[in-house]
């Protein structure tokens, strides 16, 4: 596994379960970063991101008032945060390829699915540093390309149009969904 040093960087966890914050923060302490903020919901979150000088953001969709696209919309918006271009990683039990979509359509920069493992999430923080992709700003959308095509990906787009919408997805029908865009 590649060694970064995360100690300087600043993540805010935004999550309604303390567990999942505890969890969490003791992942990404394993991983190097030092300086770590949580949040128990999307409003303290903006909170943060306005006081903090923010590297990342790990983000529950799940949540009330604002669940984590709208926390997300929020951020990319940039009206009402300092930086609407900080990676975005988002977390869900929920993997039916709608909800993947729509996440990816809100501005997300990566997607996690629960349960999460130290694995997944270092190869999720690896893609955002080695595999940045350019921000778009249109009028319908603002975040990180949505298209992902990979050398490395081996997933045909014939598919991804098979089977039902509503289907639970896997770790690799996520990556290959993001890849394709």
């Amino acid at each position: 596994m590649k060694k970064y040093d995360f100690a300087a960087l600043n993540v805010l966890i935004v999550d309604d379960s303390a567990f999942m914050r505890k969890t969490l923060h003791k992942i990404l302490t394993g991983f190097g970063f030092r300086s770590i903020f949580e949040a128990a919901d999307a409003v303290d979150g903006l909170s943060l991101l306005k006081q903090h000088s923010i590297d990342l953001v790990i983000t529950d969709w799940v949540m009330d008032p604002l669940d984590g696209v709208e926390f997300t919309k929020i951020i990319r918006a940039g009206t009402d945060t300092p930086n609407p271009y900080v990676p975005i990683l988002m977390l869900t039990g929920y993997t039916e390829r709608y909800r993947i979509e729509k996440a990816r359509d809100a501005g997300i920069t990566e997607f996690l699915a629960k349960p999460i493992s130290s694995e997944i999430l270092f190869k999720r923080l690896v893609a955002v540093i080695e595999t940045p992709r350019k921000f778009i700003e249109t009028d319908k959308y603002k975040g990180p390309d949505r298209r992902r095509n990979r050398p490395d990906s081996d997933y045909k787009g014939d598919e991804r149009r098979n089977g039902n919408l509503q289907k639970e997805m896997s770790v690799n029908d996520i990556d290959a969904l993001l890849s394709k865009g």
